[in-house]
């Protein structure tokens, strides 16, 4: 074979064991494990010279949509909806203000003009959800904070990409943009982003539980198909793509679905993986030589975006939630840049905006500097401020839909509410059709393997075999509740559907 063809597949090969070996050395040094793929792509760009824009700008959004996928699917959307107004507020508004605010000091520190200086803000007005969720996935910060910052993160990417794409438009065509067009095309961008996620999300996990696959990693494959197809079809019609795989991946991750473990871990996996990709490439674009001239401007604009801009973004736009100082002060030290920025940067390069390769090196700086000093400080912070609740509690076990073959039959892992009606029950007694199976209990981290006279407790973790058709209705009879604490009502079993 070509000695042309394996001198790139050992490279990559090389590339990704360095990066997973990589992921543990940078928990055990504090810091997140992107600064150091971001240095192995500079160190590689001294043997391999690499500057193809276009590719990376690709690849990265590749790895945008699959990131903010992998992200989606993971999420409680039961504590998002806690906090979604202010994380929508600090997404739109929260970035817009950030940007101004650093624009505002790009223009006197780096003798751009106004309107390249607002674009430089543009670029690093967003939080990045891959370095939130690979920081905040292994903390067990109070859980309205960590939910809101991740929110925002998963959100707000699409708010910077307007902004960035919109004023790049001014700058190469000034005097030609409507004011009134371009707010019109920030709400059609969102709400039709939105609405695309909730029917391909609805469509996804309709046709990933009745579609009968003879193989079950086709499930993973089929549920990254649906979310590139979000993305596609948004971008297409003029909408958000980032934002609608988000919904969408929001949508699936918080409904029963076939092979839901498979799909969460296959789709982890690879999140990691185009992770290591996309910073090593976007290490490759950057020159030492031309990356140290821009050292002090660099640290500079970083320390004015952490401690400045992102703060009053923050405070202004938190001024009348119910979040108290302490809060406040957590969720802008907790406003993370990654990849996101550093793709946007790209933007300009591409478009040939004057100053472009300024702009690239600075963010670079930003990123790095924001990764470092607040990526590595995150546990610190929160145990200071009192919202460090010690390590994650990571289950042994998940609630995972499990299809068997071709048989028509699903194993489904159900917890039983706190007041669950079925306390104290027996399982023989629960008159449930013989085809409706309680299959293993999980208790107190303890696996039980029950029999007819085995008693339920609320908070039990219990695994169900069930004809798939049953499935719905099995998870709403066990889900019940008491609705009066001194006296259960009784509740009816779930009937088979076709004597219904």
């Amino acid at each position: 074979m070509d000695v042309y063809i394996n001198q790139p597949i050992l490279l990559v090969a090389i590339v990704l064991v360095l990066g997973v070996v990589i992921t543990r050395f940078s928990s055990r040094l504090g810091f997140p494990s992107l600064v150091l793929f971001i240095i192995i792509g500079i160190l590689l760009n001294q043997v391999i010279y690499y500057d193809d824009v276009e590719t990376t700008q690709l690849i990265g959004m590749i790895a945008l949509v699959i990131i903010l996928f992998e992200g989606g699917l993971q999420t409680n959307i039961t504590a998002i909806k806690k906090v979604a107004g202010p994380a929508v507020l600090l997404a739109t508004i929260g970035v817009l203000l950030t940007s101004i605010v650093l624009g505002i000091f790009a223009y006197f520190i780096l003798d751009l003009n106004l309107m390249t200086s607002m674009l430089l803000g543009a670029i690093v007005g967003s939080t990045d959800a891959a370095a939130v969720f690979a920081v905040f996935g292994s903390k067990n910060i109070k859980e309205k904070l960590s939910s809101t910052i991740e929110a925002e993160s998963g959100t707000n990417d699409p708010m910077a990409v307007f902004l960035t794409v919109t004023i790049i438009s001014i700058i190469e065509m000034p005097g030609e943009n409507n004011v009134f067009l371009l707010i019109l095309s920030f709400f059609w961008q969102m709400g039709v982003a939105v609405l695309v996620g909730l029917i391909i999300g609805r469509l996804a996990v309709y046709v990933i539980n009745r579609i009968d696959l003879e193989a079950s990693g086709l499930y993973p494959v089929l549920s990254l198909g649906f979310a590139m197809l979000s993305f596609g079809v948004s971008e297409v019609i003029g909408a958000s793509g980032l934002l609608a795989v988000y919904i969408m991946a929001l949508l699936m991750g918080n409904r029963p679905l076939t092979y839901k473990h498979s799909i969460l871990r296959f789709n982890e996996g690879l999140a990691w993986m185009m992770q290591i990709i996309m910073f090593i490439m976007l290490g490759l674009l950057a020159f030492p030589d031309e990356l140290f001239n821009y050292t002090i401007q660099g640290i500079l604009m970083a320390l004015i975006l952490i401690f400045i801009a992102r703060p009053i973004g923050v405070f202004l736009t938190l001024i009348a939630s119910k979040y108290d100082f302490k809060e406040k002060v957590f969720i802008s030290w907790a406003g993370l840049r990654g990849s996101v920025p550093i793709v946007l940067a790209t933007y300009p390069l591409v478009s040939g905006i004057e100053n472009g390769y300024l702009i690239f090196n600075v963010v670079f700086f930003i990123v790095i500097f924001s990764a470092l000093l607040q990526g590595s400080t995150i546990t610190p912070v929160a145990r200071w401020l009192g919202f460090d609740e010690g390590e994650a509690d990571t289950p042994s076990y998940s609630v995972e839909l499990l299809a068997l073959g071709q048989t028509q039959n699903d194993i489904y892992g159900i917890e039983l509410p706190a007041l669950s009606a079925h306390e104290n029950a027996k399982i023989k007694d629960l008159d449930l059709p013989p085809d409706i199976l309680v299959i293993a209990i999980i208790r107190d981290e303890e696996l039980i393997t029950p029999n007819g006279d085995t008693v339920m407790h609320s908070e039990d973790f219990i695994y169900v075999m069930m004809p798939r058709k049953l499935r719905e209705r099995t998870e709403a009879y066990f889900s019940k509740v008491k609705e009066n604490k001194s006296k259960p009502k009784r509740t009816e079993p779930p009937a088979d559907e076709e004597k219904t």
